[in-house]
């Protein structure tokens, strides 16, 4: 079925709004990090039970990534998730997803990681292609660019990467890639290759 993103507030979704908007606030009185975690697995169960589809349009713009778990591998090559934190203050994370939209309609966009910290800017750019019957958007990085203090470091190519021709014709499952299970207009959540999940506030609420 197709994700209604406005279907009423799950008390797994109160937690998780919660949690993107205290973040956002930069309030204290946030979700304990297990909380965020428990309702981040409840989510991405909910989202396959209910067989949750989204399209590519209500991902398109800003987000800031607001809380992370990571993972750590133990015995016998498997992974758990890590405790899960909230984004340091110091640091801004933002992701973005663009598309005109002839092309966002067939899934075709571009994708913007970038890291900020004090004066140090790491930013990260390259196509994207997303699969709205999986909820999975692939995606390829292949620009680089440093800068210190509003100074270019570096601005090019990904050094050392082998860059994907066409990740169109790629299988999406050999490449990098985010699953989202939950997409809202105030936050959006996903698991990524690795295995950890992920949960973004929309940057254009702050800005109102």
């Amino acid at each position: 079925m197709t994700a209604d993103l406005v279907s009423p507030s799950a008390s797994f979704l109160a937690v998780l709004t919660k949690a993107a908007v205290a973040f956002q606030a930069k309030a204290n009185d946030r979700p304990t990090a297990s909380a965020v975690v428990n309702a981040l697995l409840q989510a991405e169960k909910a989202a396959k039970q209910e067989h949750l589809l989204y399209p590519f349009e209500p991902l398109l713009g800003t987000w800031q990534l607001c809380f992370a778990t990571g993972t750590r591998k133990v015995r016998r090559g498997g992974i758990v998730l890590g405790n899960g934190f909230y984004v340091p203050k110091f640091a801004v994370a933002q992701i973005s997803f663009q598309a005109e939209a002839s092309d966002a309609a067939i899934g075709k966009g571009t994708i913007d990681n970038q890291v900020e910290v004090g004066p140090v800017l790491l930013r990260f750019t390259g196509p994207a292609h997303y699969l709205g019957k999986k909820n999975l958007l692939a995606f390829d990085f292949t620009h680089v660019q440093l800068t210190v203090l509003s100074k270019a470091i570096y601005n090019g190519a990904v050094p050392g990467r082998k860059v994907t021709q066409n990740i169109y014709a790629q299988s999406a499952r050999s490449l990098p890639f985010f699953a989202f299970f939950r997409v809202t207009p105030t936050l959006i959540a996903a698991r990524g290759r690795g295995g950890g999940l992920a949960l973004w506030v929309n940057v254009a609420n702050d800005e109102d």
